[in-house]
């Protein structure tokens, strides 16, 4: 679908400069009759000022076609409008003027070494790739009790990206299409975090996780908001074994899917391929003593896509299968019509 969306695009910028260069042709050609003529050609003038006039309005059609294009539109859920999206129908590196890199080990135990090298824009996708390399921990301390520290090497490298400080919404529908690693160690996410406050009270949405529990794997669909303890998380989670997709579909992971999370004033609703995975009443969100008993999902969120490898929950990583690749075709975010 996408595919063909950037082609229609692509086709009505040519279409439309081509009729912009045919006006500017005509328009000279007629005011030079008209001047050297006189008034002998005066229905000549009126004739094709009518063209010129037709001309231009299909230039305004044509403009009004590419804008709904660019913006997607031809997909908008009704009753909403698109507010954000990336297409990634550029090349090189995520647009930075929307996109953080994180850099190193960052959370969760997790083996690979985050670095911006190992998430590209091509041929209309953004593709992080995990890779088996070794990479030096310019960090390192032997005898550091934090493990982000005390590991000399990480054996792995992916990436990490997010809009923090730079693309945040309240609000919304927010959809992404993509193409997982399943691997043994895979662990790709789609996930926000809510601005202000510490983790877990600045609340944490997981539209998408895919990982193994106890071998077996799972999509996994949660939302989490602080307690009355520092970093102990209330979680409402949903894990749905991969069986449950790949049963139906065998060739599941070879597909590009959509992740959606609809999320307003009273609920959060994550979806993939339109069935409903989890759903969170913001009425039971509210964080305890330590986020001051406000509400995490009542606040602006920041888009979060990564491919972590092993950790606390990624498994063991399959070496053979490497390097993995994780693949988004879009992300977009609608938001109601006022």
């Amino acid at each position: 679908m996408i595919i063909n969306l950037k082609f229609k695009q692509r086709f009505v910028d040519l279409k439309t400069r081509n009729r912009q260069s045919r006006i500017n042709t005509i328009f000279q050609q007629v005011i030079g009759n008209f001047q050297e003529r006189g008034i002998m050609y005066k229905k000549y003038f009126l004739l094709s000022l009518l063209v010129l006039t037709c001309s231009v309005l299909s230039v305004s059609a044509q403009n009004h076609l590419q804008e709904s294009l660019k913006a997607g539109n031809s997909d908008v859920p009704v009753g909403y409008r698109l507010v954000w999206s990336d297409e990634f129908d550029y090349e090189g590196q995520p647009d930075p003027a929307v996109w953080n890199h994180e850099q190193g080990f960052v959370r969760n135990n997790e083996l690979q070494w985050y670095q911006p090298q190992n998430a590209t824009v091509s041929g209309g996708v953004l593709v992080i790739t995990g890779k088996k390399e070794s990479v030096s921990n310019p960090k390192y301390e032997a005898a550091s009790g934090d493990w982000r520290r005390n590991r000399q090497f990480a054996e792995y490298a992916s990436s990490c990206i997010k809009t923090a400080g730079k693309k945040e919404f309240l609000y919304g529908r927010f959809e992404i299409r993509a193409k997982i690693p399943t691997a043994s160690g895979s662990w790709p996410a789609i996930w926000t975090l809510g601005k202000s406050m510490p983790w877990p009270s600045n609340g944490e949405i997981d539209i998408m996780e895919y990982y193994r529990i106890k071998e077996i794997p799972h999509i996994l669909a949660n939302t989490a908001w602080g307690t009355d303890k520092p970093n102990n998380a209330k979680w409402n989670t949903q894990t749905v074994p991969f069986s449950h997709f790949t049963d139906k579909a065998p060739d599941w992971t070879d597909k590009f899917h959509i992740w959606r999370m609809d999320w307003d004033e009273e609920a959060i609703r994550l979806y993939l391929d339109d069935e409903l995975l989890n759903e969170t009443w913001l009425r039971d969100t509210q964080n305890g003593a330590v986020g001051n008993y406000t509400n995490p999902f009542k606040q602006p969120h920041y888009i979060l896509l990564n491919l972590a490898i092993g950790g606390d929950h990624g498994g063991t990583p399959d070496d053979a299968a490497f390097p993995l690749k994780y693949e988004i075709d879009y992300v977009r975010v609608y938001q109601t019509e006022l």
